[in-house]
């Protein structure tokens, strides 16, 4: 998957559309930045989330960090892989590593996310 497919917050989740649903996960800089992912809590299917909510929680070997939903939508499938593999957020963060699968309340609202470039930008500071 191309980064510059993606979407990004200030707080580090990264977003890829996919018709009206969004796969939602842990950018490589905020994972680098954990350290290695020992556990991630995975939502239940049918939870509705606005824009901001924690989504979920990572525990790392450093602390235990929440995940918030770029955009509102529902949640309709978790990644069971992060179960038995939660390091998939540390080496596939991009790909295999994806922690959520949200059906968007309203698409227009990725608009409103930061590009590759604008992400990068805020990672340097």
């Amino acid at each position: 998957m191309s980064k510059r497919d993606l979407r990004f917050t200030k707080s580090h989740e990264w977003l890829k559309m996919k018709g009206n649903d969004a796969l939602i996960g842990l950018t490589d800089y905020a994972q680098g930045e954990l350290g290695d992912i020992v556990f991630v809590e995975l939502p239940a299917a049918g939870t509705h989330v606005a824009a901001g909510d924690v989504l979920t929680t990572v525990e790392s070997v450093k602390s235990v960090s929440e995940i918030y939903a770029p955009v509102a939508g529902d949640v309709v499938d978790a990644n069971a892989a992060l179960e038995d593999s939660p390091d998939l957020v540390n080496s596939d963060p991009y790909g295999e590593g994806w922690i959520v699968k949200l059906k968007v309340d309203d698409a227009s609202a990725v608009d409103g996310l930061m590009t590759a470039d604008e992400y990068e930008e805020h990672t340097k500071g």
